[in-house]
């Protein structure tokens, strides 16, 4: 058994070096900055606009990027950072699939003196040092937006407005902080319940089978809160195959601001998306050239975002790259 995982081990590391060799003293052979990223997945619109942008800005920004798919599984992603490590590149960059249980891979890190850049989602490692600085939005403010537009919008209405809740991936970052960030901000309105919460794991597929349960198990159901903008898609099929109407019986709140999410909500299916921007790229790369230099940066640096309603949404849509 044991010889079996270190032979997987072996066979990890080599598919990974074979996206291009890096002699011992570190950087490639033709002398340009090389990145590893480990990438959560491929599970929601989103996610593939980020990868997409990151791919396209490595090599316009003259960098060599070894890219790594964890397919969800936090497993996959240390596996990946360790193959990094043993091909000695000049910067790990990686969106951590959860929060916890990275100190050891980020200490080896370390250890062989490669800088970290954590994007997208944090870690609670209290060791802080591990890593040079985290690019990404503020979640917990996504979520309080969200729970704001709904304590306005229920301003003056009399009754319980019961809320339904689509949490993003269980431990993941956007879904603790999204959580967090919309209940502190209903608490203002002491009407508005949340009456169920699950799990969508930011999968449309998901996000409609978590809502068919949610509509035979809750008779009213007044608001759909959705931690990313697939999981509310899939939840607007399982609305209308309930013979319901989106955005009328049940209003429906969502982030990121995907093209598909924008489309829906300028149709009037949505009624309301905080975004949430993947267009990370860029200045991930410009990170990396920082850290790999030895500059000083920002331990936290914000995505700018905004918010988007019906009619804003119809105007951004034309020019929109996600």
């Amino acid at each position: 058994m044991m010889a079996a995982a270190a032979m997987t081990g072996l066979l990890a590391v080599s598919a990974l070096a074979g996206c291009g060799d890096k002699d011992a003293a570190g950087g490639s052979d033709d002398g340009k900055l090389v990145m590893g990223f480990s990438q959560v997945g491929a599970e929601s619109g989103w996610r593939t606009a980020n990868t997409n942008d990151i791919k396209a800005a490595a090599p316009a920004a003259g960098i060599e990027l070894k890219f790594s798919d964890a397919q969800g599984k936090q497993e996959n992603q240390i596996s990946a950072i360790r193959g990094f490590i043993t091909q000695k590149v000049d910067v790990i960059a990686f969106s951590p699939v959860v929060t916890s249980g990275w100190d050891a891979v980020l200490k080896e890190a370390k250890d062989a003196d490669i800088p970290v850049i954590l994007t997208d989602r944090a870690v609670d490692s209290q060791d802080t040092s591990l890593y040079k600085t985290f690019l990404g939005s503020d979640f917990v403010k996504e979520g309080k937006e969200a729970g704001d537009w709904l304590v306005k919008d229920s301003a003056g209405k009399t009754g319980p407005i019961n809320v339904v809740e689509l949490q993003g991936t269980t431990g993941a970052a956007p879904a603790i902080d999204r959580q967090k960030g919309f209940a502190d901000a209903i608490a203002a309105n002491p009407n508005i319940k949340i009456v169920k919460s699950q799990t969508g794991d930011f999968k449309r597929a998901d996000g409609k089978t978590v809502m068919e349960q949610f509509l035979q198990s809750t008779p009213k159901i007044d608001v759909l809160y959705a931690h990313n903008d697939d999981m509310g898609l899939g939840a607007i099929e399982a609305i209308e195959a309930a013979g319901k109407v989106p955005g009328k019986d049940i209003k429906i709140i969502t982030v990121d601001a995907v093209k598909d999410g924008m489309t829906a909500l300028a149709a009037g299916k949505i009624n309301y998306i905080v975004e949430c921007s993947p267009l990370l790229g860029t200045q991930l790369m410009e990170l990396a050239k920082k850290v790999h230099a030895g500059e000083s940066v920002e331990q936290r640096i914000l995505t700018q975002e905004t918010t988007f309603t019906q009619e804003q949404a119809k105007a951004a849509l034309p020019d929109r790259k996600y």
